[in-house]
């Protein structure tokens, strides 16, 4: 009798099972076919800004709130605006899920489509379906159609997966050479921040690509003094900085935030907020505009766990989404901005077993550069072959602070951090480890094992930890203010926050 009953209870929740997992694509379906959201709008935006912070999530943007509540934390020279983030300034508040069609955790270019078009697709897919038969058309090709100018703005490479799903059509991201094709074919009125990915390109420089952009009416401005005598007038442009016409190990992107203030050429230093700025000035028309902003390389810290380098290029971003405001401030009931993330990367995590509940944010002040420095310095020792492990404490000592008791207690390096600093340089030097091959995939990820390990250390002793050197299923807020905004309150999926934009400004009518 009892092994009856249990029979009669596996029947019941395998027939339950199924009726809930009939039900759920049911309801998958209905979403799929309702091609836009119920909106509520008295009117449609002239100017609409979408900011897309690459990996951010609630961690990037809370520990970053966290690094700036210390005034000291950031260097005055970079024009950093110290105390509450812009994007506090953005009233409305919803959140969004990110998974892709094939896979719980997504990658850039599906939920870039996704945010995109409003149309979920599989991973490392440009604005296609899952099936790659079909293009989808995106909201900047659709404001493109009405009439707008249109603007494209990264902090990576310009051709990287989140840009591109605004005008590009692709069945991989990693096409760089036929995605550089669909930007100039796009006719997009600006595109600002990293360069296109030359370096990816077979039989077809960069000079090819800039003399086929000239002749479909580009301007390529790769210098401070054209870039600031850009202007409404100044017709179709694609705006970068000098020193990515010649590939750099930091894949054709801006520089990282917090090493700014090394770079002395004033070709190379524009900011991202200046790149923003400028897209306005250049955008700005009777017709109205759309502006998507993506701050790229909050991703790239993530990916390398470099906690500092996040929080900078979080200030980065949120410092070009107070141009934005600044636009808005003029124009309030004319634009709508919509801040949020494609992602959450690197399992960001505001708590360390180790300190429990404590956290010590200060000690992050102390680092002065990107981990991506440090990563060029380690390849340098090791093709010097004659550095030292005590010379690399000095070094990690006077750039990150580590080891340097005078300037807060927590720096202190114990008998443990010595003992994996010594194992990650030995690594980084000679390629050998004693860790077993899966040992080295979770402690160092793909990243230089001296390089990372540092970073560890010092986030660590902050307080701070991470799950993982790749995104995460986390889902994600979503920021608005202006015209239409209150239609982004909720708990919805990615595809909707397209949805809204497209129906909000009646761009796919």
């Amino acid at each position: 009798m009892k092994s009856l009953s249990t029979v009669k209870v596996l029947i019941f929740f395998f027939l339950f099972s199924i009726i809930s997992f009939n039900s759920c694509q049911k309801d998958q379906k209905e979403n799929e076919t309702k091609t836009q959201p119920e909106v509520v709008s008295e009117k449609k935006p002239k100017y609409i800004f979408y900011f897309i912070g690459d990996g951010m999530s609630s961690p990037q943007i809370n520990i970053a709130e966290a690094a700036l509540a210390d005034p000291t934390f950031c260097n005055r020279s970079l024009k950093i605006d110290l105390g509450k983030m812009s994007i506090r300034d953005l009233p409305i508040v919803g959140m969004q899920t990110t998974y892709a069609q094939d896979r719980f955790i997504t990658g850039s270019a599906a939920s870039a489509t996704a945010l995109a078009t409003g149309v979920k697709t599989n991973v490392n897919t440009i604005s296609m379906d899952a099936s790659h038969t079909k293009k989808l058309e995106t909201m900047a090709e659709m404001a493109k159609k009405k009439g707008m100018k249109v603007g494209v703005i990264s902090s990576v490479s310009i051709d990287h997966a989140t840009p591109a799903c605004f005008y590009a059509h692709n069945e991989h991201r990693n096409n760089y050479q036929q995605i550089g094709q669909d930007l100039i074919a796009s006719n997009f009125d600006y595109f600002a921040g990293g360069n296109v990915r030359h370096n990816k390109y077979k039989g077809y420089s960069l000079n090819q690509f800039i003399s086929d952009a000239k002749q479909n009416g580009y301007q390529y401005i790769a210098n401070r003094a054209e870039f600031d005598a850009l202007d409404e007038n100044s017709g179709k442009v694609i705006a970068t900085i000098e020193k990515l016409k010649t590939f750099t190990s930091d894949g054709c992107a801006l520089p990282y935030h917090i090493d700014l203030n090394s770079i002395q050429n004033p070709n190379d230093n524009i900011t991202l907020a200046e790149f923003t700025q400028k897209g306005i000035d250049v955008l700005d028309n009777d017709k109205g505009f759309f502006l998507m902003v993506e701050g790229g390389k909050i991703d790239w810290a993530c990916h390398a766990n470099d906690v500092v380098s996040t929080v900078y290029d979080m200030i980065a971003f949120d410092n070009a989404l107070a141009k934005a405001l600044q636009f808005y401030a003029k124009h309030p009931d004319e634009t709508l901005i919509v801040c949020t993330g494609d992602h959450e990367c690197g399992g960001l995590s505001l708590g360390f077993s180790a300190t429990k509940y404590q956290t010590c944010l200060e000690v992050l002040k102390y680092q002065k550069a990107s981990y991506l420095t440090l990563e060029d310095k380690v390849n340098e020792w090791e093709e010097n072959g004659t550095v030292k492990f005590e010379d690399a404490l000095i070094y990690i000592k006077e750039t990150f602070g580590l080891g340097n008791e005078t300037l807060h207690e927590n720096l202190k390096l114990n008998e443990y951090d010595i003992e994996q600093l010594r194992a990650a340089f030995e690594r980084s030097m000679t390629g050998e480890s004693t860790h077993k091959p899966e040992e080295v995939s979770v402690i160092y990820g793909a990243y230089d094992p001296f390089t990372v390990t540092v970073t560890h250390i010092l986030n660590n002793k902050a307080g701070i930890s991470w799950t993982t050197y790749s995104h995460t299923g986390t889902p994600v807020p979503v920021f608005a203010k202006g015209v239409g905004a209150q239609n982004f309150c909720g708990y919805y999926d990615n595809t909707d926050i397209a949805k809204k934009i497209i129906s909000i400004a009646e761009l796919g009518s």
